[in-house]
């Protein structure tokens, strides 16, 4: 008998599921010895309770046997998974998931062990320490590589360091299985910004440029682009909506375009995005 995988009944069932699950999720699998989907993803989830070595743990309920439990947790069919966390059922699927499913679905549910080192990569952007940010962030993802918040973390670090070219090939490798889908969305928004910017940007000389000719239309999309790159967005849309209002065409469009890269950084329910939105609708008809 694994010290993470066990038998489970209705005279047991709180002691080892629902108490136990405050400590860590616990899966209960649904099963039936006649069930052949059953004996195809039994073996699945005790291999994977071997693999987490207790960051989960599973209990197994033969539902001929208890069939008050399967009727109390809405079982109609099996296999049948069901994940409990905090005392309450959290999560569950049926049916005999292939073992890379399993292995997402139990992902979702238990902190990953490379979590303490994110936080520390946290904390050290936090107080300026960028080098070390970058460190934690790579021995975090050594841990586990499949860890999409570090992932994402890696990338913005990058970006914000200059090293686009790697915060792009982190981006491209890890977006299609992403489930952070918003978050890939704005990164590549961002790393936009940075490419697109002057490679030396000095807003005061720009500034100048537009104060002796309002209508240089190259300084205007120059200095909106430094001042995006530099998350001034408030200052950037303003110049890329005046620019909109006086040439919309300059450029293949390019003020427009790039009011939108911002809107998709920032988010729909950012009030900037909101406020230029409509003020873009305005110009626009």
């Amino acid at each position: 008998m694994s010290a993470y995988s066990f038998d489970a009944s209705v005279e047991d069932f709180e002691e080892k599921v629902v108490a136990a699950s405050h400590r860590v999720p616990v899966l209960v699998d649904f099963w039936a010895p006649w069930c052949a989907p059953c004996r195809t993803l039994k073996p699945i989830l005790e291999k994977l309770a071997e693999e987490y070595e207790g960051r989960f743990l599973l209990a197994k309920v033969n539902s001929d046997e208890n069939q008050e439990l399967a009727m109390r947790y809405g079982v109609r069919s099996i296999p049948a998974v069901k994940a409990f966390s905090g005392g309450a059922l959290v999560d569950e699927f049926m049916g005999a998931l292939p073992e890379g499913r399993v292995r997402e679905f139990i992902d979702s549910l238990v902190p990953s062990a490379a979590e303490p080192l994110r936080l520390e990569a946290q904390a050290a952007r936090a107080r300026g320490d960028n080098d070390a940010a970058q460190q934690r962030l790579i021995e975090a993802l050594a841990l586990d590589p499949r860890h999409e918040t570090a992932q994402l973390d890696l990338v913005e670090l990058l970006a914000d360091t200059g090293k686009l070219p790697d915060a792009h090939q982190l981006l491209d490798a890890m977006s299609d299985r992403a489930r952070d889908g918003a978050r890939v969305s704005a990164l590549r928004a961002r790393l936009h910004l940075f490419e697109s910017a002057p490679a030396a940007g000095d807003a005061a000389a720009l500034e100048a440029k537009l104060a002796a000719n309002a209508d240089d239309h190259q300084a205007r999309l120059d200095l909106a682009n430094l001042l995006a790159a530099r998350q001034d967005f408030a200052a950037a849309l303003g110049h890329l909506l005046e620019l909109v209002r006086r040439d919309r065409s300059f450029g293949d469009d390019a003020a427009r375009r790039k009011m939108i890269q911002i809107f998709d950084l920032l988010g729909s329910d950012h009030d900037l995005v909101r406020q230029y939105r409509r003020n873009l609708a305005a110009a626009l008809h």
